[in-house]
This record gives structure tokens, C-alpha cells and sequence, in this order.
């Protein structure tokens, strides 16, 4: 369990994915370049077993923007994709509504 406190502390914010692009000598990894409103990062994600480059272009999703930056297959990963596992699958969250980059989720 955690506090209210603790959940407060988590940014988890709206980004749109600009760029998707697999990591050269990595079977499930994607490079994206999201849109955050104020600032564009990078988010290397395990997604490509399940989606294609194509599919995540434009998609929306919430992103943990206040994760500490860790190094994939040397890409910096400056956030954490949040995503439903379905038996193993991640299956991506989107809101309902094409929404403004960068919106807080609560």
C-alpha cells in the first residue's frame, strides 16, 4: 500500500508519439519521440512483439514523465509508457478524445 502522498508524487502526463523507430539489434524494443506539450522526450519501450511502427504513430498514451532517465541498448529512456498486461501483451491506454499533449492525468 501506498499514500495518497506517494501517489501524488507521480507525473503521469498525456504524450503524443511523433516518431517510432525499433532498436537496431533489439527484438522488443521501440524508440519514441512523444510530444509532451512543453517538451519532447524520448521513450524506449518494450512494444515491438506487439505493435508496428505505423500503428503507434499519432497514438496517444499516458506517459510517467518524473521516472529517473535509464539507458536501453544505449538509448536514454526519459519516461515509462503505461499500458495494460493482457496475458503477457501490453495493450496501450488512450483516452477517448484526441486530447492536448501534455495534459495531467489524475
Amino acid at each position: 500500500m501506498i499514500t495518497f502522498d506517494d501517489f501524488m508524487k507521480l507525473d503521469i502526463r498525456i504524450g503524443t508519439v511523433k516518431a517510432a523507430e525499433k532498436v537496431h539489434g533489439a527484438d522488443k524494443l521501440i524508440r519514441l519521440e512523444l510530444d509532451l506539450g512543453s517538451e519532447r522526450r524520448q521513450v524506449v519501450a518494450g512494444l515491438a512483439p506487439h505493435y508496428t511502427e505505423e500503428q503507434l504513430l499519432g497514438k496517444q498514451m499516458p506517459v510517467l514523465v518524473n521516472l529517473e532517465p535509464r539507458k536501453l541498448r544505449g538509448l536514454e529512456s526519459q519516461g515509462m509508457i503505461l499500458a495494460a498486461d493482457v496475458e503477457g501483451r501490453p495493450v496501450l491506454l488512450t483516452p477517448e478524445d484526441q486530447i492536448p499533449p501534455g495534459s495531467v492525468v489524475r
